[in-house]
């Protein structure tokens, strides 16, 4: 008999799997009543399908006194026209955020501008993002992949961070390898520290356990010491009281990161005690893997992605934060 522990490990498994099934995603797409189903509970978590929509939930918090990063979702895209349409959305939201006088950076996929199909496609539009960013004053963060991806991630960083200072990177705490690509990282960056979303070989990834929370841990501190900036992407209670019971809330370094429409009351209660907070904001059409990755990653999530579906009121999860 499963206890529940190994059922939702099996639930969050079965899910990730789902997400990944093209032929599942293009039903959900060209079924019409099924596609407005689950936006209803996809909007708990992703702000709109349109630009202004992140852009309008970004004022929002930024006037509430948050930190914003802001993701138009897509990855492993095909496509290279797709690819160019992808960056130059890129550009638009870069020159909103500069409009808007947000604390914004702009988070993506490298997979989104280029990197399935051709590395140096991939480097050539991150180099243009890079530069209009900069001029904005606009952050740039690369997102991790699955770990196939990750030496061309990083290669690709490591060049354009050495030319353009505003660009930073994501670190998965769960793969084995992460220690060593940090010790690697050659001069002060910017470092958002998540857990890990993808599904990995146990070869080469911790589970979810106490080993990964401490090893998080250790990542955080370890980057704090080498004088990186470092975003503590993690809504994991453990964790951030750690940290904290550590000093790293008296870091100028440091900041805490956190999923929109995910724990707004923790968000609240560490902003209100002085300690600077970051919402990650995402947009766009391709919302269905991100509404299964948020699912997964917290089976109770599903209960309230069913309530949301046949609400009749609408998600503002954006009311949640004070």
């Amino acid at each position: 008999m499963h206890n529940r522990s190994d059922l939702e490990k099996q639930f969050t498994a079965a899910l990730k799997s789902i997400a990944r099934r093209p032929d599942l995603k293009s039903y959900v797409e060209q079924t019409p009543q099924l596609n407005q189903i689950l936006r209803g509970a996809a909007a708990r978590y992703v702000t709109g399908e349109a630009r202004q929509d992140g852009v309008e939930a970004a004022s929002e918090l930024s006037a509430k006194g948050y930190a914003v990063s802001l993701e138009y979702i897509g990855e492993n895209t095909a496509d290279v026209a797709k690819c160019e349409a992808a960056v130059t959305e890129m550009l638009a939201l870069i020159h909103e955020a500069r409009q808007n006088e947000l604390s914004a950076r702009v988070s993506f996929d490298l997979s989104h501008i280029g990197l399935s199909l051709d590395t140096e496609l991939a480097y050539s539009n991150l180099m243009n993002l890079a530069e209009q960013a900069q001029k904005a004053g606009i952050e740039l963060f690369i997102s991790m992949e699955e770990s196939s991806k990750t030496d061309r991630i990083l290669t690709i960083f490591e060049q354009v961070a050495s030319i353009y200072p505003n660009v930073g990177i994501t670190l998965q705490a769960h793969l084995k390898r992460t220690p060593q690509d940090l010790a690697a990282i050659s001069s002060p960056s910017r470092i958002r520290i998540v857990k890990g979303a993808y599904q990995e070989s146990s070869e080469y990834s911790l589970p979810r356990s106490p080993a990964l929370n401490d090893r998080y841990v250790e990542l955080a501190q370890s980057a704090l010491r080498q004088g990186h900036r470092v975003s503590i992407a993690t809504h994991d209670e453990s964790i951030i009281e750690q940290l904290l019971n550590q000093g790293v809330g008296s870091s100028s370094n440091a900041e805490f990161e956190m999923l929109y429409g995910i724990r707004p009351d923790l968000s609240s209660k560490l902003k209100a005690a002085g300690h600077p907070i970051r919402i990650y904001l995402t947009y766009g059409h391709e919302w269905y893997l991100y509404l299964c990755h948020r699912i997964a990653e917290y089976p109770p999530n599903l209960f309230q992605a069913v309530i949301d579906t046949v609400s009749h009121e609408g998600v503002k999860p954006v009311q949640s934060y004070e």
